[in-house]
């Protein structure tokens, strides 16, 4: 992977993290060997702010900018919104009749019908990650 900023998070099709990266999933890491990480992403998405910062958690998620737009809610910087969702609408069928599409949709339909031990919907047969860069270039404010 070409040379990252720091805290650069990208969506990759493989089940490994490579060297300097780690996956966003939610783990706690130490301050102390991650000094220049925790100065950019601080303690917004875990961790005690003293010895250990978090990590972004975007297992089963998208990501969202913070902050809101018409007719949107305002969302916070690592906010978790359905963070475990277990229920959903989904369409079951759609019939286009001249251009119009029609759909049904069928109320509480189980998305994850288990999580693991830990609670987490882990599918990472889906093969895409979101890579967190651990080690690479200082960003600027300019």
């Amino acid at each position: 992977m070409s040379d990252p900023f720091i805290a650069e998070i990208r969506m990759v099709a493989c089940n490994f993290a490579p060297r300097s990266w780690a996956e966003c999933n939610g783990q706690i890491l130490p301050i102390a060997q991650n000094t220049a990480l925790f100065a950019l992403i601080g303690t917004n998405y875990g961790g005690d702010g003293r010895t250990t910062m978090g990590l972004p958690d975007l297992q089963g998620r998208s990501p969202m900018h913070p902050g809101n737009g018409p007719g949107l809610s305002s969302r916070r910087l690592g906010e978790k919104v359905n963070a475990s969702p277990s229920t959903t609408n989904i369409i079951t069928s759609v019939t286009v009749d001249r251009g119009l599409a029609h759909t049904e949709t069928t109320e509480q339909v189980i998305v994850y019908p288990t999580a693991g031990a830990n609670g987490i919907h882990n599918h990472a047969a889906l093969g895409l990650k979101f890579l967190i860069a651990l080690q690479g270039l200082f960003p600027s404010r300019s």
